[in-house]
């Protein structure tokens, strides 16, 4: 079927027959999807401007990551420098079968040895306090110049103390002053960790200087039973020196004098001295060891860890008392149960 011609198209000359080709404006019409509109040309975006765009992001995103990985990298310098200056001690504890004897140096004065014994867990009952009694202890009597004054002369009796400290053996001690009209009386005693040392020291007297500069003394009272329990504890100076210091717990019970009245005029002492347990305390120094990392400079490099940090012991090499334990160190933990013995 043919199509019908208006009369506009039958005069145009355009259509009229052996006319040449047709000139003129273009018109090109769009006709939207089915169902849809077409899209406003303010929302076409270039791939190369989106690249852009992100490149931007990324290197804020990276220079972010450097600031805050350096501000890390100086706090952890700094701390650990604060470290260096202000170590944290650590301590730890060493098991023994049996201490070296250590050396209790006395300074009776004018009183008198009445007794001296050693026993295991307890102290049998008093027989007669007042009269001298068996003294089976090993026993040195020494005269040396006071350090602190050499216009003193000082005497000590030196006595042997307890080694078997899971057996519990302790040192018993009795001593008597008659008429002293002080109105308080005591005898002073230190302790040093190796009698054996001072027996082999060939001059005891310089010996015995050196333990009373470098240790503290203590006193026990008259009337009274003063009960000593020992304890070491190793030591590094700050000049790399190994220290050894002795630390001790007292308990004091009243002694009730039965004796007639006339003698007692004569003032009592007794003291014991035993192990508080068999385990030597070390301390040691604690400090921290890091080493930083450079961070990947690329763009697109992984991110890694700056600076790590290991802690690290600077610990004394200290030759202990009773001996090291074979396999090790043998170091008892901070939170371990009393044993047995332990009192």
């Amino acid at each position: 079927m043919g199509r019908a011609v208006t009369a506009a198209q039958k005069d145009d000359p355009r259509r009229q027959p052996g006319a040449g080709p047709v000139t003129g404006p273009r018109v090109t019409v769009s006709f939207p999807a089915p169902g849809g509109e077409p899209a406003p040309s303010s929302l076409r975006v270039s791939k190369a401007c989106l690249q852009n765009v992100f490149s931007v992001l990324l290197i804020l995103i990276y220079l972010l990551l450097m600031a805050v990985a350096g501000f890390l990298v100086y706090q952890t310098i700094t701390d650990f420098q604060e470290k260096l200056r202000h170590p944290v001690m650590s301590v730890s504890y060493k098991e023994v079968d049996r201490y070296d004897a250590p050396g209790i140096a006395l300074y009776p004065g004018q009183a008198r040895l009445l007794s001296c014994q050693h026993h295991y867990e307890v102290v049998p009952p008093l027989r007669d306090p007042a009269r001298v009694d068996t003294v089976n202890c090993t026993t040195q009597r020494i005269n040396y110049t006071d350090p602190f004054s050499n216009q003193t002369l000082k005497s000590a009796l030196i006595v042997r103390g307890p080694r078997e400290v899971k057996k519990r053996e302790l040192v018993f001690l009795q001593f008597s002053l008659s008429g002293g009209g002080e109105d308080f009386s005591a005898i002073d005693y230190l302790l040093f960790s190796s009698y054996q040392s001072f027996l082999q020291s060939p001059d005891r007297g310089r010996f015995m200087q050196a333990c009373e500069s470098a240790s503290s003394s203590w006193k026990f009272s008259g009337g009274f039973r003063t009960w000593v329990k020992m304890s070491l504890v190793e030591t590094k100076e700050e000049d790399g020196r190994q220290a050894m210091e002795f630390r001790q717990e007292t308990s004091v019970v009243n002694y009730v004098d039965q004796r007639p009245v006339a003698e007692r005029g004569t003032q009592l002492f007794f003291v014991v001295f035993e192990w508080k347990d068999p385990f030597i305390q070390k301390v040691q120094d604690v400090s921290t060891a890091c080493s930083v990392h450079m961070a990947d400079s690329r763009p697109g490099g992984r991110c890694r860890p700056l600076a790590t940090c290991q802690p690290a012991l600077r610990e004394a090499d200290v030759s202990l008392g009773g001996g090291r334990q074979p396999g090790g160190t043998g170091g008892a933990p901070l939170g371990l149960s009393k044993p047995h013995w332990y009192s």
